[in-house]
Parts: structure tokens; sequence; C-alpha cells
């Protein structure tokens, strides 16, 4: 619900704030006092297009800004919060629900300035993100902006909240059905247009794999062979330096020699064994040459091993470098798949193995999953014509309920030989609600053809037929503000009663904003706002003021005859308010 609009700089309105009330609210006011900038203010704060022409010669900006109350669980809290908006806690409401307060604030710069901006919640956001906004939160009906005549879709959906259940019901089902239809679809499409990529990929894969196959590399392999290659490349020079470390260690092949390591240190180690028991000292020093001794005895028998197994092998030389340059080329090959490994190895290439096996059964069970799939479709196919046929059958029937109560309705509001008729054409193709679009078609007069609203009715006719539907509509359509303006044009005498009573009937179930000039549609209003001009030619807050009793007595007076001191005219506003407020209170929804 819109709880206040403050308008600043805007045609003829220099500051102004209206606070508006649940039920009905009537804007009534003279020719020319500001009535058209209120809803020109209400249009821009809900995402209308901004003429800077509009904006009160001498400021910079035209500024508009509302405090709406909403449900938390409403999907429009839910999406002013998706874009950033900050919603301010408000009394919870006499359902207990809780509720919150969103500010919107729209600024339409002076013609040479630029642009216009918008803030939702204090966070700026693109004007288009209110119009949004406000499909959820506002329906504006006008000569200009009959929203729900320009929108199919939407007209559909009202009609199918018009008619309730069972077809509610059956439309779930069939969206539900719908959905998983438009899910395998996609499936299926994504792996037939993908069907030659996959097929390349395929083929590389199957590829690289016969080569890792073929190759059969072991992990740290390459680095074995490379020590081998080194020591086979070597076996001279490791020969020869082997041969001289046993040598001097050790030169049991030459028994004349007494120069080796091993004869010297037994000679020194036999030296002091007789006297080593005599000094502690001593004993410790030949402990000493005892371990030294048996050591180099070791490393002695380990280079005589060594020697006997070095040899030159030139066929198993030649082998490992074969071997080497196998996998190096087996890595080149495999480092193609991975761009993004700084060193291709062979362990590297052992691991894309592994996975590019796993890809590679993923991709050839893309087939036999396309036909899982297509048989899927076609049973989901299958099951969509009936429901949609369904869904057709009660949108006809609800469809002809629907145009005959708007008759009815348009007969009560001075439109007696207008006719309503709400067309159901099917389609070959299947979409989200069924396989129909929804037309509504005004014929105004007989012999006239049935048109689309929007160019079947007059300007005038527009606001009224728009009036008759949501009433009909009765709260279908879930947009908790109603605004119209010059729903009244063309209307007097017991028609314009007929339309004061039908806004009243509205107002039960959300909240009704009417622009008007006709007395017997505001004395139904459950509040009434005037809006005058001062003496300057502006409007300020001191000139919006909110009617009662003997003041708004006052105003009916001056738009039934003009004259706000004539007794009768005063006498035939009472007459008129406090019947309204009788047929309220009969209705149920309370005097104002």
């Amino acid at each position: 619900m819109l709880e206040q609009m403050r308008i600043r700089g805007l045609g003829v309105i220099e500051d102004a704030v209206l606070r508006f009330a649940p039920g009905f609210n009537a804007v009534t006011g003279e020719t020319g006092a500001g009535k058209t900038m209120v809803v020109t203010g209400l249009g821009l704060l809900f995402g209308d297009r901004a003429e800077s022409g509009r904006v009160r010669p001498g400021v910079e900006r035209a500024v508009v800004e509302g405090r709406l109350e909403l449900a938390d669980a409403s999907r429009a809290a839910k999406r002013a919060q998706e874009y950033g908006a900050a919603l301010d806690p408000a009394d919870p409401a006499p359902d207990g629900g809780e509720r919150s307060e969103l500010l919107i604030n729209r600024a339409v710069a002076a013609a040479g300035s630029s642009g216009s901006r918008a803030f939702l919640g204090g966070q700026p956001v693109p004007v288009a993100v209110l119009a949004e906004l406000a499909e959820d939160l506002v329906a504006m009906h006008g000569q200009s902006s009959q929203q729900l005549l320009r929108q199919p879709a939407r007209q559909r959906d009202a009609l199918d909240r018009y008619a309730a259940e069972p077809l509610l019901g059956v439309l779930g089902a069939y969206r539900a059905a719908y959905t998983e239809y438009k899910a395998v679809c996609a499936e299926i499409d994504e792996l037939t247009t993908r069907a030659a990529e996959r097929f390349r990929e395929a083929d590389a894969l199957r590829y690289g794999l016969a080569e890792i196959e073929k190759a059969e590399p072991r992990e740290g392999e390459r680095e074995e062979l490379v020590a081998e290659i080194d020591r086979l490349g070597s076996a001279e020079s490791l020969r020869t330096a082997a041969a001289r470390a046993h040598e001097a260690l050790s030169a049991q092949d030459s028994p004349e020699s007494v120069g080796d390591a091993l004869t010297l240190l037994n000679h020194a180690r036999r030296a002091l064994d007789p006297e080593k028991d005599k000094d502690p000292a001593l004993a410790a020093l030949a402990g000493r040459l005892e371990d030294l001794y048996w050591q180099l005895t070791e490393s002695a028998a380990d280079l005589a091993g060594y020697l006997a197994g070095i040899e030159a092998d030139p066929a198993r030389l030649e082998h490992a470098h074969e071997r080497v340059a196998d996998l190096d080329a087996l890595c080149r090959h495999v480092g193609r798949y991975l761009e993004a490994e700084p060193e291709v190895t062979v362990g590297a290439v052992l691991a894309w193995g592994e996975r590019a096996a796993l890809r590679l059964a993923e991709l050839e069970g893309d087939d036999g999953r396309i036909d899982e799939m297509t048989g899927r479709r076609d049973d989901l196919h299958a099951r969509l014509a009936p429901l949609a046929d369904q869904v057709s059958a009660l949108r006809t029937e609800a469809a002809g309920t629907f145009a005959a109560a708007v008759g009815t309705e348009l007969a009560a509001l001075a439109m007696p030989h207008a006719r309503i008729e709400v067309r159901v054409n099917g389609r070959e193709e299947f979409g989200p609600s069924g396989r129909d679009e929804v037309e509504l078609l005004l014929a105004p007069h007989p012999g006239a053809p049935f048109l689309p609203i929007a160019k079947g009715a007059s300007g005038g006719e527009l606001s009224r037929v728009m009036l008759a539907i949501e009433v009909v509509f009765a709260g279908a359509d879930p947009v908790p503000t109603l605004v119209f303006d010059e729903v009244d044009q063309g209307v007097g005498g017991q028609a314009a009663i007929e339309v004061g009573r039908r806004l009243a009937r509205l107002a039960r179930s959300c909240q009704v904003i009417v622009v008007t000039h006709l007395p017997q549609v505001a004395a139904f209003a459950d509040r009434q706002l005037v809006v005058a001009k001062d003496t300057a030619g502006a409007v300020t807050s001191s000139d919006v003021t909110v009617v009662a009793d003997a003041d708004r007595y006052t105003e009916i007076a001056r738009m039934l005859s003009g004259h706000t001191e004539s007794d009768s005219a005063k006498d035939h506003a009472r007459e008129l308010v406090d019947a309204a407020a009788a047929e309220r209170g009969r209705a149920g929804s309370g005097a104002a």
C-alpha cells in the first residue's frame, strides 16, 4: 500500500505531501489545481518515462518520494532486497504478518541538465527497476497507462486467477510437466549440437591414450634411465677411478707394495697393541686405529665389488637413450592437453591418462544418453497435450463467464451497448502457461467490430472498461494498489454513482486512488484529498488537505455547483456523502 507521496518542483506543485489511507482515496480539486501532477508523480514513482518539460520553472529538478508498506513475504519486498534496498520495520498487519516500509525516490532534471535518477530503499538503481517493481505494486489506469490492456500475458494470468480452481490446479500440473519437458529438451539440444565437438574431443583422447598404452611409461622411469645413461657412458672413467682408490687402500695384487693405506694402518695398529694397556690415552688411540682399519677394510671390499660390476654395455646404453627419447616424445604429445602444466613429466602424463579415460567414458555414453532423453521428452510431450487441452477448455469456459460479467458492469457505467469478448486463441507450440493467447476485445456499440480494447475504446471509455474489468476480477489481480485517472470522463448522473459504487467495491480488497472531478464518485471515498493552488499559482503542502465532515461537504458542494456557500449545494453534498457511507456500511466496509 502507498502510504505517502511527496512531490517537489513538478508542474504547479512546489512542495506537497499527500497521505493516503487503505481503501478508497479520492483526489479532487479545481481544474488546473495540480491533480494531473499527482498522477504524473505517481507515474514517475513507478518508472514512467521522465519529461524535463514537467519540471517546475526555476528549479533544477523535480523530485518524487514515496513510502510504501509491504508484506515481508511479498514478491515485491524480496525483489527490492535483491536490488540492495533497505526495508524499515513497520507495524504488524492485523493478520499478524510481518511488514516493512520501502522508500522510493525519483528525480527528474530540468531541461539542459543531466538525466533522471532513481533510488530504491536508499540504493541507486536504474529507472527500469522501478517499472519492474511496479508490476507487483501498482496498476495505473488512465488514457496513457492501460497496463493490463497492453499485456496479453497479464490478461491471461488475470483470467486464470479469475477462473480459480480447477483451472489453477490443472495449470499447476501442466507447468510442472512443462518445466521438466524444457529441461529435457535443453539437454538434448546441448548433446546434439555439440556432437561434432564431442567427436573431435573423444578422438583426441583415444589417440593420446593409445600413445600412453603403447609407451607403457612408469612413474620415475625417466629419472632412472638418465642415471643409467650417465653411468654406462662413463664406464671406463669410473673403472679407473675405482681401481686407483682400491689400490691406494689395499694393494693385495702387488705383494711387494707396502705403501697402501691398509698395510700402513695395520703396522700402526700392531705397533700400539703391546703397549696400549699401560696407558688409557694410548688405549683410546689404539681403539680408534682399530675402527679405522676395519672401516677401510670394508671400503676396500666394496670397491672390489664395484669394480667387478662395471662393464661397458653399448647395447644397453643405446636402448636407454631410445627409451628416454620415446618418453620425451610422449610428454610433448600429451603436453598439448596440459597447457597449464609448467613442466610435462611422465607423472603428469600418467595423471592425464587417468582423467582422459574417465572423460572418454563419459563422452562415449552421450549417445546412449541422447536416446534415453529423447524417449523421456516424447513421454513428457504426450503428457503435456491433454493437460494443455484441459487448461484451454477451462479458460474458454471462464472467458464466457467473465465477458458476460464485464458486459453487465459496463451497462451500469453508461456503456449499455458495449460488448466484451475474451478470445482464447490456441497455438501449436507449448508455452509456460499452455498453448493459449488470451485477448480482450471490445465492440463499443451495436454493429461495431470487435477490436482489442485499447483500439476499440475512446480515451474516456478506456478507464471505465478497465474499471469494469477490475471489478469483475475483484482481487484476482494481486497488485495491492490501483490508480484511476479520468475514469469518470463523459459520465454523469446515475452512471457516476455507479462508478463510485464500483470503486468502493474494489477498495474492499485493495487500495484505490482515484483522481476525479465527479462529486458522486468522491462521495464514496474513505479519504478525500483536495488539491488547491495558492494565490501565487503554486501548490504547497498547506494546499493539499484531507477533508472530513463539514469541510468535505463544502468540497463536494463546490464539485456539484461551484458554489461553496450554497446551502442547497451543501445539503445535496451531505446527502451524497451520507448515502454513500451508509451503502459502504451495509456492504461491510465501514463508514468514512
